[in-house]
């Protein structure tokens, strides 16, 4: 199955080209360079440049097909090259109600627990009285990177692992998990609350004894109250491992966001926003963990299961083509056995981890050019995890083209 569909996806990319006069085609191209330890104990250079081709088409007149394609190059440690098939989506609309399938687009209601593309089917109906959705997904035949899932150590080991090419269907592709998920949002009721909401499940397919099986309960709201919005928001999960005999596990999340937009011509926005995860305290409640690892942090980027991040950022537009931000940052640790990668030793047995501090300024000087220039740096000495450990800092810039 995994060697017929990469044959279909060099296929793709070669069809791409040839199909620049039948469909709405685009080009984008991303290259980012920087400088720091971050990756590495060493201060290293690293680059990465993105070629991105898509193209769409309509069909008949309620369908859209949509194909997309990456090719990655650049070095970290290693040097990489990889060429992946992005977001590949067939919709038809049927009135208020509509069938979307293929690698498509899914987030849950937190965005932390499963976000990004997934390969599956999804059917939605928008009423008066809210929108449902219900849909499955696969994760196993994507680039595991990509879908950046990480539930076990085995995972963990698996993401970590560069691609072989000379052992690419064991190398390249991501664990395998199936999830399902049904869910309703409703964007204002009384006028007043913004409410989301839904149920996942998720299946490891690997067959292994490390199988981690999951389900989560899912709640967003959102107050908005003139230029100022709150969004509070949490999850149970009910877990099973395998190796536990599939015995039951209680873990919680929870999320608050304070938005303040300033009525100003710079489009200035304060935010303060926080995530906050249980740890392993005892046989039934355990440390939460998310089907995808979202990373945070623009420095330290680090994954939930663990971790509990406070954030407090400041955007602004300065100019029509100019605009930047401030992000502060501290992360505390949600028990003192999940979390163990820097600034964590051998002998800590603190909770705060540190502050990280990061800025960033963008100039886009026509709508298809964007220059992003962003640093920042993380301190593990104003903590109690790590205080002896080394700064970790990065310097980037980033350039953003678009063709077509």
């Amino acid at each position: 199955m995994k060697k017929l569909l990469f044959k279909i996806f060099l296929i793709l990319l070669l069809i791409l080209p040839v199909s620049l006069f039948a469909y709405d085609f685009g080009l984008v191209i991303k290259a980012d360079g920087g400088v720091g330890n971050i990756i590495s104990e060493d201060d290293i250079f690293d680059f990465r440049a993105d070629i991105l081709p898509r193209f769409s088409t309509l069909i008949g007149g309620n369908g859209e097909l949509i194909i997309s394609a990456g090719f990655s190059i650049g070095k970290d440690e290693e040097f990489f090259c990889i060429p992946e098939l992005l977001r590949t989506e067939f919709n038809i609309r049927f009135g208020n109600s509509g069938i979307r399938a293929g690698r498509i687009n899914f987030s849950d209601p937190l965005s932390f627990i499963a976000n990004g593309l997934f390969d599956g089917v999804q059917y939605y109906y928008n009423s008066a009285v809210g929108s449902f959705r219900a849909g499955a997904w696969y994760t196993g035949l994507q680039y595991k990177k990509r879908v950046n899932i990480a539930m076990t150590d085995a995972d963990l080991t698996e993401v970590s692992t560069p691609v072989d090419y000379d052992d690419f269907l064991n190398t390249y592709f991501a664990s395998k998990r199936a999830f399902a998920s049904v869910g309703w949002e409703h964007p204002s009721i009384g006028g007043l609350m913004h409410l989301n909401a839904a149920v996942i499940s998720q299946v490891d397919l690997n067959g292994a004894d490390t199988d981690y099986h999951s389900q989560y309960v899912i709640l967003k709201a959102g107050i908005p109250i003139n230029n100022f919005l709150m969004e509070f928001g949490g999850s149970v999960e009910l877990s099973q491992t395998v190796a536990d005999e599939n015995k039951l596990n209680v873990a919680f999340a929870g999320e608050i966001g304070l938005f303040l937009l300033f009525p100003s011509k710079l489009n200035s926005r304060l935010s303060f926003t926080g995530i906050i995860t249980s740890g392993g305290t005892d046989d039934l409640i355990g440390a939460f963990i998310p089907i995808t690892g979202k990373e945070y942090g623009n420095i330290l980027k680090t994954r939930i299961p663990g971790i509990s991040i406070f954030s407090l950022n400041y955007s602004s537009r300065f100019i029509n083509t100019l605009s930047g931000s401030f992000t502060a940052s501290y992360f505390v640790r949600s028990d003192l056995g999940t979390f163990i990668s820097y600034p964590v030793t051998a002998d800590s047995e603190g909770y705060f981890l540190g502050p990280e501090v990061s800025a960033r300024i963008t100039w886009s000087p026509a709508s298809d050019l964007q220059f992003s220039l962003g640093g920042g740096a993380f301190f593990p000495a104003l903590g109690d995890v790590g205080s002896e450990e080394k700064v970790k800092w990065r310097v980037d810039l980033s350039v953003i083209m678009s063709i077509l």
